[in-house]
């Protein structure tokens, strides 16, 4: 019988029968591995997105087991494909829509650049309308790398300070892209 490992236990003290850890590390554990994507997909990056959620890549082993069509039950963004400008406002909305903490995941080169398509109708990269935390390369990526995406943005939320979505840093951020937060 293998030694099945779900989650490392973060830093901390331990002794005989107890773990003490801060509350930080504890609340970015479980974030960290129960992420709800929300998959905006418009063209051939989707099609890796589902092959990624089927039985051979299995993101539900990394603890995104739910994907959500719901924004406001989402808070793992993942953009796949071609976004015209036409687009824009609606992933935008979308973004917008969905509950702090959230995380956004550009998969692809049309996504994270526009990819081949340098015209005056296609978004040149999602982080001109929405911050993004991770960029996945690829035309169309690989299974395997928005695997990788995803386990990137869990050592994100992971090492995440509680406080940063209420740091002024954070805030500014979000008014460079004139989203207004009602705190």
């Amino acid at each position: 019988m293998s030694d099945i490992k779900l989650a490392e236990a973060p830093p901390g003290v331990e002794g005989a029968g107890f773990f003490a850890t801060s509350l930080d590390k504890a609340i970015g554990l479980a974030r960290a591995n129960s992420l709800w994507p929300l998959p905006f997909a418009t063209s051939c990056c989707g099609i890796e997105f589902m092959a990624t959620m089927g039985s051979t890549y299995d993101l539900a082993r990394f603890g995104a087991e739910r994907p959500s069509f719901s924004p406001r039950q989402a808070d793992m963004l993942l953009v796949m494909g071609t976004i015209a400008k036409k687009m824009a406002p609606v992933l935008r909305q979308v973004y917008v829509q969905m509950a702090e903490p959230r995380w956004v995941i550009a998969v692809g080169a049309c996504a994270s650049s526009g990819g081949i398509f340098d015209t005056y109708s296609v978004l040149q990269g999602i982080d001109e309308i929405i911050p993004v935390d991770v960029y996945v390369p690829g035309c169309p990526p690989r299974p395997e790398a928005i695997l990788d995406g995803v386990l990137r943005l869990q050592d994100i939320v992971k090492n995440e300070s509680l406080n940063r979505r209420n740091t002024p840093e954070y805030k500014a951020l979000l008014e460079k892209y004139g989203i207004h937060t009602n705190k």
